[in-house]
């Protein structure tokens, strides 16, 4: 059984995370998102297709589950940020430290790194210790997905009352193959019992989006994730959700969307286990002007 760091106590070495090191995979090499092709990539000035974010923000969550457990899974936090691109084969390390504790919660602080780019990504987390403020699920409603995907633009997005619902069976097939996926081995998401991994909400809000529009290529940049509470194998997960904002970057078009995940085989029970604000650029400059 895992033992919760913050009831540690003693040097402020015990508040420093085990750092963790894993090989990268691009598990997006062959999908829809060409930034995740070596020559689109490059012709958008990137050094070779891009591993996605969100397999990043796995790597991240490791150490911190390795110290907080199942606590933080049922109503931690995080907030994710990704600064530069970690490519199919570099080595990532992950290090952190809690940054502070009291009696209301505990804070930490993560990065994943690689030789070639320095500091790619940034997390911070917490762990609160009272219960997840409830989501008002009346700001979301189920919708059915296009049946033909129209192109994103700032018009068409800001044109939406709610998203199309990506609808997932988290079985245990399903689970094996994020699990392996993601190079995670830790035990409490394996077996019946299993919890879902974090970063697959994160799957699920690119999901969000892409189920619902036709993409040039695209980069996910950030998330802020709540845990409401626990969500497990065997669970159908459903992504409801909205456009938040739409705004323009150095040239960018970016897009927020506010999702709540729900669980359970029926929509009129939702169980709501994660809250994510999920932001992407969904259309980068042309690369002539780069």
């Amino acid at each position: 059984m895992l033992t919760p760091l913050w009831y540690k106590k003693g040097a402020m070495s015990q508040d420093r995370l085990a750092e963790y090191r894993v090989k990268a995979h691009n598990t997006a090499a062959g999908s829809e998102n060409e930034i995740h092709d070596d020559a689109v990539a490059r012709r958008h000035g990137f050094r070779g297709g891009l591993v996605p974010g969100v397999t990043v923000y796995a790597y991240l969550t490791r150490p911190l589950v390795e110290a907080l457990g199942r606590a933080w899974l049922e109503r931690g936090t995080a907030s994710v940020r990704f600064l530069r691109p970690v490519l199919d084969g570099e080595e990532v390390t992950v290090t952190g430290a809690i940054a502070s504790r009291d009696a209301r919660s505990l804070t930490a602080a993560l990065s994943a790194s690689t030789a070639a780019s320095g500091e790619c990504a940034a997390l911070e987390a917490t762990l609160p210790a009272g219960t997840p403020t409830p989501v008002n699920l009346t700001l979301y409603r189920e919708a059915p997905l296009p049946a033909e995907r129209p192109a994103a633009s700032r018009a068409h997005l800001a044109s939406l009352d709610a998203l199309g619902t990506p609808v997932t069976l988290y079985d245990a097939a399903c689970a094996a193959e994020y699990l392996a996926r993601v190079a995670d081995t830790l035990a409490l998401y394996g077996g019946a019992g299993g919890l879902v991994h974090p970063a697959f909400f994160l799957d699920q809000a690119n999901r969000a989006l892409d189920s619902n529009v036709r993409l040039p290529p695209w980069i996910h940049t950030q998330s802020v994730v709540r845990h409401l509470r626990a969500a497990r194998v065997g669970d159908t997960l459903r992504t409801l959700g909205r456009v938040r904002s739409l705004f323009e970057k150095k040239g960018r078009e970016l897009v927020e969307l506010d999702l709540c995940i729900v669980a359970g085989e029926r929509p009129e029970r939702p169980r709501p286990v994660a809250h994510v604000l999920h932001t992407a650029i969904y259309r980068l400059p042309a690369p002539a002007a780069r």
